[in-house]
């Protein structure tokens, strides 16, 4: 073939681009308002783009000469954007086509209220953007910007998040939905560099998504439990419940009694900043003093509380409820730590009082069963005095206006004297002594937290038959429903189940280091939240879901 073409004619030419732009003009009017301008800076990510047309310098010269009019500078049609893949997935993503968003050199985060004034810092920090303060609804917000805003009705905890025009803007009804918003712009951003163009509209499934730490048995270092707290908030979990009572130990600082503090544990002012940390995430710390069991280290300074059986045994971390004085000791104390956690819940205990073990109470623990009938008259036994007891320590903290828990084995059986109404259920095993199915206590209209032993208990060094639980476990099996063993209740007690907690335990405390256990908790937490805020059977698989959490870091 020969190496020498002809040059058409100026007619052909001007015939066949007239063809070009005729074809690009109907592709244009046919993709409508998914066809966006793809400028010579690259569509908006500050690279240009190969095979983008420049206009010729000169071209409006060459064109009043009579010389033929240029091509127009060619446009880009962006595919139809695909839903953020985060951790929680997001509930609802309405596609777009358009560049979406990545942070730039000189991008801004601005609020519409001083009340996101936190969580606008916190994003800016996090994304590099400088943090611009409040403004107006139309004042000078521009391209790269990340708008908060205030606004809207329903869930407290739900956010609209669109991404279009090269900015973002993240709104809620309550603060708490639109920090989550930024959670899920920050995944999106360090998972895939880019905020895909669309609608995210996003609320979680269960009110309560929680993460309980045992650090009465094993001592956890301020820092670690810091690194959980912002761990926990990029997740959208909301609950930090800390056990910091039991046999092992006592282990945050006391005015009050001073003498039951363990040598080794966290000052007031540490718990404060952990308190402080987790407010600033959406996330408030539930404590637990458990008792009328579980009160080993604060009966070593009062042996004169210790539980003793008939035949003057000391009975293992178990105070003597027929004592004035042992009501007193913890009430003190619930009063005491009431001001240094000011979240809306908490958590009583009341389970594993080992009176309650034996066979015959009432033969055992005399001194209980006379207390018992003096209390409640003839033919009360040392189940109703413990239920009493649980309710009392309920008045106390109840009048510093908190939402009670207690442990399911706390609901005793066959006792006369009922739990306060408006106890919840933290229902975490069927294997204790006259344990209830779950039914029973939706059934009498309770409301119940999951921290079924069987997915969601991580138990320190596996004793008792438990075995670590593991992240696809969870994934795959665990609904929110499932609170006892692998059965779910039925779907019409839904409403009452208000969510769950992923626990640790630290019954042989020297298994793991601290750092093994953020290690081995890392993705059965990203589980549990997952099933948490949606409960349905996850889109994505597990492997898949493994390298996401990965690559999110």
């Amino acid at each position: 073939m020969s190496q020498h073409r002809r040059r058409p004619s100026a007619r052909q030419f001007t015939r066949r681009r007239a063809v070009v732009v005729a074809a690009a003009f109907a592709g244009t009017v046919a993709l409508g308002t998914g066809i966006a301008v793809w400028a010579s800076s690259g569509g908006g990510d500050g690279r240009s783009t190969a095979g983008a047309a420049r206009q010729p310098s000169g071209s409006g010269r060459a064109a009043s000469s009579g010389a033929p009019t240029p091509a127009p500078t060619p446009t880009r049609s962006y595919p139809l954007s695909q839903a953020p893949r985060t951790i929680p997935a997001v509930r609802s993503h309405t596609a777009a086509r358009g560049p979406g968003w990545r942070p730039q050199r000189g991008g801004r985060v601005v609020v519409s209220d001083a009340a996101l004034a936190d969580e606008g810092r916190l994003t800016a920090g996090e994304l590099g953007l400088t943090y611009a303060g409040q403004k107006g609804a139309d004042d000078d917000v521009r391209p790269g910007d990340v708008r908060l805003d205030l606004g809207g009705t329903g869930d407290p905890e739900s956010y609209t998040m669109t991404v279009r025009g090269g900015s973002v803007r993240i709104s809620g009804p309550g603060d708490a939905g639109v920090f989550y918003g930024t959670r899920t712009l920050k995944q999106e951003v360090h998972g895939g560099g880019t905020a895909p163009e669309g609608v995210v509209r996003d609320q979680p499934a269960k009110p309560r998504r929680g993460f309980m730490l045992d650090i009465a048995r094993k001592p956890f270092t301020a820092d670690w439990i810091e690194a959980r707290i912002r761990e926990l908030g990029d997740l959208k979990f909301n609950e930090l419940g800390l056990h910091f009572s039991d046999d092992q130990g006592f282990r945050i600082e006391s005015d009050t009694h001073p003498e039951i503090v363990s040598r080794d544990h966290l000052t007031k002012a540490q718990v404060r900043e952990i308190v402080a940390l987790a407010a600033s995430r959406h996330i408030q710390v539930v404590p637990e003093i458990d008792s009328p069991g579980h009160l080993g280290a604060v009966l070593a300074a009062h042996p004169e509380l210790q539980l003793r059986n008939a035949q003057g045994v000391a009975t293992r971390g178990a105070v003597d409820i027929s004592l004035d004085a042992s009501a007193k000791l913890v009430d003190d104390l619930l009063d005491e730590y009431a001001d240094l956690f000011p979240g809306s819940d908490w958590n009583l205990g009341g389970d594993e009082y080992q009176a309650l073990t034996v066979a015959n109470p009432q033969a055992s623990y005399p001194q209980l069963a006379a207390a018992a009938e003096q209390e409640y008259g003839d033919g009360a036994t040392v189940a109703d005095l413990t239920t009493g007891w649980l309710n009392a320590r309920a008045d106390t903290v109840r009048a510093h206006d908190r939402t009670l828990r207690a442990w399911n084995d706390g609901f005793l059986r066959g006792a006369s004297v009922q739990p306060a109404d408006d106890l919840q259920v933290a229902y975490w095993t069927g294997k204790e002594i006259g344990a209830r199915q779950p039914v029973e206590y939706l059934r009498a209209g309770r409301k119940v937290l999951d921290y079924n032993d069987e997915y969601l208990y991580y138990v320190l060094g596996e004793p008792n038959t438990f075995v670590y639980p593991t992240g696809q476990r969870i994934y795959e099996q665990w609904i929110p429903r499932m609170l006892r063993g692998t059965s779910a209740v039925a779907a019409r007690y839904e409403p009452q189940v208000l969510g769950g907690s992923f626990a640790v335990w630290c019954d042989l405390a020297n298994a793991q280091t601290q750092d093994q256990v953020a290690a081995g908790i890392r993705m059965p937490l990203r589980a549990t939240i997952q099933k948490l805020w949606d409960p349905g059977t996850p889109t994505m698989s597990w492997t898949d879901f493994r390298a996401l959490a990965d690559r999110l870091g």
